[in-house]
């Protein structure tokens, strides 16, 4: 008991949550551990608490639902980043919300329009950065691209490019860009393109997923299978949260949309 306690000392809240963990035999220290009595030793701790969670694996049965994985971040921060992780998955998610917000509105505001990019001989640029851009009348936008005649053609062609089933009209350096009639087929493609986004976005969930998994096993020679185990668990409950995130703004959106 007295090696247990040394053990665990820089975890009293681990104490205080489970005597389960008293109980339990602690585990071997790990081959040419520099503190052999386990005193401080990181990877001892840090195993104990992998091995706490693993008994969500051996628990899961017919008829149970398997316990979530909560490993500390800072306990395996040798092995991957989680946090890092964590970001890449959320990031996925803001893009999707962004575009959503900008490309996918049953009403076209002159703000839809901003970043709509646009190919000239100099580069790629946003819209509004080339044009200044109006609503004339609630049926009509006008984009004046006086600062730069020379990429009207190409602001045009990118507005009608938009997926927004815009067709812009060019007269010399104004664009006028009449705004369609809300239709009921018009709100069933925005849906549509709604959930090519949606697909498309959890394409991009499922590549961050795999990165990191593929980080996690190249340690296997170095941690534990149970470890490893553990981690892309965690890593498949990061990504299907974000995944059920996606598909509740996509009910949200075609709601909207459809009406």
């Amino acid at each position: 008991m007295a090696l247990a306690l040394r053990c665990l000392r820089p975890l009293p809240s681990l104490l205080h949550r489970s005597s389960f963990a008293m109980t339990r035999a602690l585990p071997q220290a790990p081959r040419g551990c520099p503190a052999p009595l386990l005193e401080g030793c990181r990877q001892c701790v840090q195993q104990l608490l992998l091995s706490r969670q693993l008994a969500t694996k051996k628990a899961k049965g017919k008829g149970q639902s398997q316990a979530k994985v909560n490993i500390s971040a800072a306990l395996v921060e040798d092995i991957i980043n989680l946090e890092e992780t964590s970001e890449d998955m959320q990031a996925v998610i803001e893009a999707l919300k962004e575009d959503f917000s900008r490309n996918l509105s049953v009403r076209t505001s002159p703000g839809a329009l901003d970043h709509i990019t646009v190919m000239t001989k100099d580069g790629k640029f946003p819209l509004n950065q080339l044009g200044q851009i109006s609503q004339k009348s609630p049926q009509l936008m006008i984009v004046n691209m006086t600062n730069f005649p020379e990429s009207t053609a190409a602001a045009a062609k990118a507005i009608r490019e938009s997926g927004m089933n815009l067709n812009p009209e060019v007269d010399g350096t104004m664009i006028r860009v009449p705004i369609p009639k809300v239709t009921r087929e018009h709100r069933e493609s925005l849906a549509k393109l709604a959930k090519q986004s949606t697909n498309k976005s959890k394409e991009a969930l499922r590549k961050v997923r795999s990165k990191s998994i593929t980080q996690i096993k190249k340690f296997k020679n170095k941690v534990s299978e149970d470890t490893i185990w553990l981690l892309e668990k965690q890593i498949q409950q990061m990504a299907d949260e974000a995944a059920t995130e996606m598909d509740k703004l996509l009910a949200a959106k075609t709601k909207e949309l459809l009406g």
